[in-house]
């Protein structure tokens, strides 16, 4: 175990040292190249920011005006048929966009069920296996230039649909539940 906590310590900071060490060794301005990292990865930041700005307003407006409560009431009549918690609508919804504010439905869910009961195993296993795909997409996509995108907000939904479904199968079955 000593071995693992070594490991997990001191990776990061060995690895540093490695690509450093191996650069200087074959006489490269490690430096310079650092530096120029530095200044590409701050251009995508600049480029980036607007969309991340507006992703955040959006979901705080739809969060404080009611709309995600009344929209999550909506939609979990209808999924609370198919055995999917009404109670994890919202959370869904804003996973697509958000994982910062999912985070902090999530804490809510934890604070209201409890992190052990049926609905914070499924919140628990959802988080770990959904991803947000509006952002993602958006992000990457404008940051490489990407104008088709072809099939991969439909793949992502496909994916995301099928981590929320087996994150409500497997959470019930870890509760004890059918």
């Amino acid at each position: 175990m000593k071995i693992l906590q070594f490991l997990s310590e001191f990776t990061i900071p060995l690895v540093m040292f490695y690509i450093v060490g191996y650069g200087l060794l074959q006489k490269k301005n490690v430096y310079e190249y650092f530096i120029t990292g530095a200044e590409e990865g701050l251009k995508i930041v600049v480029r980036i920011l607007p969309t991340l700005i507006g992703l955040m307003v959006g979901v705080g407006i739809l969060r404080a005006s009611g709309f995600l409560d009344f929209f999550g009431e909506l939609l979990g009549t209808l999924l609370g048929r198919f055995g999917f918690p009404a109670e994890l609508v919202p959370l869904v919804l804003i996973r697509m966009f958000s994982s910062s504010a999912a985070t902090g439905l999530c804490l809510d869910i934890f604070k209201e069920f409890g992190p052990d009961s049926c609905l914070g195993m499924i919140t628990s296993i959802m988080m770990g296996c959904t991803e947000t795909i509006f952002y993602t997409m958006s992000v990457y996509f404008m940051t490489a230039r990407v104008k088709k995108t072809r099939y991969t907000l439909a793949g992502s939904l496909l994916a995301t649909l099928a981590g929320i479904a087996v994150s409500v199968l497997l959470g019930r079955r870890l509760a004890g539940m059918p």
